[in-house]
């Protein structure tokens, strides 16, 4: 079928998970799940399959290693996987949340993206960062507290030495067109705007 928005019901399953996260909310509520959650965004993954391959996320926590035992994720979400960066797209009480960017690295990546921060090639990845920010993008990822050696805070590009990771998102708040085909159109506008942050990423951290 075609992606026809996320419906009214998708939302409001979400307020009543946050509310009671249980096995019981859960089996009263799960045709809700999986006929207003995960059967749109399958729907909606296989129309913007050019962007790359996807994977959607089961909906329940690991909780072995947590203090917080609730079994289920408040948001469902997705990415897609692109030159090892990631497009995300997620849907919760809260309305449709998209972002892009390096959400976990490894010591290499993280080596090789502070040294492109510190050079010219950083200037760009700066450039790139302003543009998302004037378009309501928000900028973040895992940082240290402290600017990293041999940089120091006198560094133009000191903040952005800090990360670890590097990723860009938009939350959009419920509104109308959440429930229509323009969801589609939305996630598409903002995965287009993010794919140079990603390139970027690919090129210089690996």
């Amino acid at each position: 079928m075609a992606f026809s928005g996320f419906p009214e019901e998708a939302l409001e399953f979400y307020e009543g998970l946050e509310a009671d996260n249980s096995k019981a909310y859960w089996t009263d509520h799960k045709h809700a799940y999986d006929e207003c959650v995960a059967g749109p965004m399958k729907e909606l993954l296989a129309e913007v399959a050019s962007f790359g391959e996807s994977k959607m996320f089961r909906p329940y926590r690991d909780v072995r290693f947590s203090k917080d035992k609730t079994p289920y994720k408040t948001r469902q979400y997705a990415v897609v996987n692109v030159g090892g960066q990631g497009l995300y797209v997620g849907i919760d009480a809260h309305g449709l949340h998209l972002g892009g960017g390096m959400f976990h690295t490894t010591t290499e990546q993280v080596k090789n993206l502070r040294e492109a921060i510190a050079g010219d090639r950083g200037a760009t990845l700066d450039t790139l960062l302003r543009g998302l920010r004037k378009k309501g993008y928000e900028v973040g990822g895992d940082q240290l507290k402290r600017v990293p050696k041999p940089w120091d805070n006198e560094h133009p590009r000191a903040d952005l030495l800090r990360h670890k990771s590097l990723i860009s998102w938009v939350d959009h708040a419920p509104a109308e067109w959440l429930h229509t085909p323009k969801a589609k159109a939305e996630v598409v506008r903002a995965w287009k705007a993010l794919t140079p942050l990603n390139a970027w990423l690919a090129a210089n951290a690996g």
